[in-house]
């Protein structure tokens, strides 16, 4: 019996989120392509007001790293969208942390729940352009939020040993909307028939719509759990 060979997966979310994905990769017997196609910018001069917050909410590890970067306070209770961002909470030294292990909704939902619990304002640290509503959604629900934005996410551009190398991945891993727009823009100047695309959502292959590869498969749950699962799966 033949063992299939290891397969080449281009991981294009931004650091330090794609060492930590190639870390997984690897670990599955594939060989990661570590090509980001954005990278993280925090703002500078932003500053923390937590007069009166009570929670915060994250969606996303990077919004978590941003705001343990712009402020020490740990003593808040942390509502992460996911496993891969509570994580990054407990190793920020936060110590009351709930994930939700979904998507946004579940995450409003899961804070809504216990809005009379908290007793107090959420807030939600994240970036200029954020993958969901999370503020109206509470908003919608009573639950008093604030956001503040303290990063946001730019295109990266590949260099020219990287776009060498796109003829050699079989498949490539999108996290977001604007990775995948990113990711777009790269195989429109150089396509890729072959490539086969797994992303973490529906929402986040919406920017790949007419980008003509051999497969676009989105994740059954947004995690990258979900997303990872399909690499052996052939369509």
């Amino acid at each position: 019996m033949n063992t299939p060979r290891p397969l080449k997966i281009w991981i294009t979310r931004a650091q330090p989120g794609a060492d930590a994905t190639a870390a997984r990769v690897r670990a599955l017997g594939h060989e990661p392509f570590v090509a980001p196609l954005l990278a993280v910018r925090l703002l500078e001069g932003v500053q923390v007001d937590l007069t009166d917050v009570k929670a915060l909410a994250f969606t996303s590890a990077n919004g978590l790293r941003a705001f343990a970067e712009a402020c020490s306070d740990r003593s808040l209770r942390v509502f992460a969208v996911g496993a891969a961002t509570a994580q990054a909470a407990r190793d920020a030294g936060f110590r009351r942390v709930l994930s939700a292990d979904g998507d946004v909704n579940a995450l409003a939902e899961g804070i809504a729940a216990r809005r009379n619990e908290i007793g107090g304002i959420v807030l939600h640290p994240g970036a200029a352009e954020l993958a969901g509503d999370l503020a109206g959604a509470l908003e919608r629900a009573k639950v008093e939020v604030r956001a503040l934005t303290l990063y946001d996410t730019v295109p990266d551009v590949l260099n020219t040993h990287q776009i060498e190398q796109l003829g050699e991945v079989d498949v490539a891993l999108v996290h977001s909307a604007k990775g995948a727009k990113a990711l777009a823009g790269v195989l429109k100047a150089h396509p890729q028939p072959g490539l086969r695309i797994l992303a973490l959502s529906k929402a986040v292959l919406k920017p790949l719509a007419r980008t003509r590869v051999a497969a676009k498969v989105f994740a059954p749950f947004p995690l990258e759990a979900a997303v990872l699962n399909l690499i052996d799966r052939q369509p």
